[in-house]
């Protein structure tokens, strides 16, 4: 995303920040549902086996109360503001590295892809902890050993050592990578293809669509990679074990192999409905801050 008036780092990672925490607190239950989904291994029945997103919801209600779809969201809270500010930021500093690099005045598809790319990875670096951390209190089996998310971190590093707090940095890489580069890749062409808006209302219509399919389709690159994450994040490290989900494209062939193909989509259809609207939240929350930013500034001069 190239902007007409950049504004210093500062203001770049603030309006992430919001845009970041306004997305999880409308979405953050599809998330948990999401993590349900993917990390059951089997076909059962009871209040622990779920058939699909509606089943799980209903489930998770019923067995467990209401405020369980909220369980674990203090770490996505904490982990959004960084988060969310580290992407849209990263991607406008590596936007203009690459412009910079070859040469070219304006972003392009191409460089909007490899800036997005960038990124993600980026942005990888700073969320690994605090997925594990949500990952783990989110999951019924394993909520239960932990009071909380700081007696998450205590444990992990306790039992596992402190690296292992990075268990799954790997696959989040390509994780972040995937959807980055489809996000910001598809915003870009997108937004070329809309009749150029008018009017305030008008470019907040096209900011929604234009999210919401790029993050359509960076949840439909990047959810193999999802699902191989939690199972990897999820598995506690055991001196002189290999965990059976352990590296991310190994993974990949292991749930293909045993569960099928379909089982690297788990959790698809909760994780689009966040992730197509919430890519279309992040869009609009992050514009409508960083004009507000522009608007200040302007009147201070």
């Amino acid at each position: 995303m190239s902007d007409p008036k950049p504004l210093p780092f500062v203001y770049q990672f603030a309006a992430g920040a919001v845009a970041g925490v306004s997305e999880i607190l409308v979405m953050y239950p599809l998330d948990v549902i999401k993590t349900r989904v993917q990390l059951q291994t089997g076909v059962g029945t009871g209040a622990d086996s779920y058939n699909g997103m509606v089943d799980c919801f209903q489930k998770i209600v019923r067995h467990e109360g209401a405020s369980r779809l909220y369980r674990g969201i203090t770490a996505p809270i904490l982990m959004e503001a960084p988060k969310r500010a580290t992407k849209f930021a990263a991607n406008d500093s590596w936007g203009k590295f690459y412009r910079e690099a070859f040469g070219i005045a304006q972003m392009n598809q191409s460089l909007s892809i490899l800036t997005g790319a960038s990124a993600g990875a980026t942005e990888s670096f700073v969320v690994v902890p605090f997925e594990l951390v949500k990952i783990r209190l989110q999951n019924k089996a394993s909520a239960s050993l932990y009071s909380g998310p700081l007696d998450v971190v205590r444990k992990t590093i306790k039992n596992e050592g402190v690296f292992a707090l990075y268990n799954g940095l790997e696959s989040t890489l390509w994780r972040h990578i995937l959807w980055n580069a489809g996000y910001f890749g598809v915003i870009f062409q997108v937004r070329t293809l809309l009749p150029k808006a008018e009017t305030k209302q008008g470019q907040i219509t096209n900011d929604i669509l234009a999210g919401s399919i790029g993050g359509t389709v960076g949840t439909i690159l990047n959810t193999p990679m999802d699902v191989v994450k939690s199972r990897i994040q999820n598995s506690p490290k055991v001196a002189g074990t290999t965990p059976k989900y352990n590296w991310a494209w190994p993974a990949v062939m292991t749930v293909a192999k045993e569960e099928g193909f379909a089982a690297l989509y788990k959790g698809f259809l909760p994780k689009v409905l966040r992730l197509g609207p919430g890519g279309g939240i992040l869009l609009v929350v992050y514009t409508g801050v960083m004009d507000f930013f522009r608007k200040m500034r302007e009147e201070k001069a």
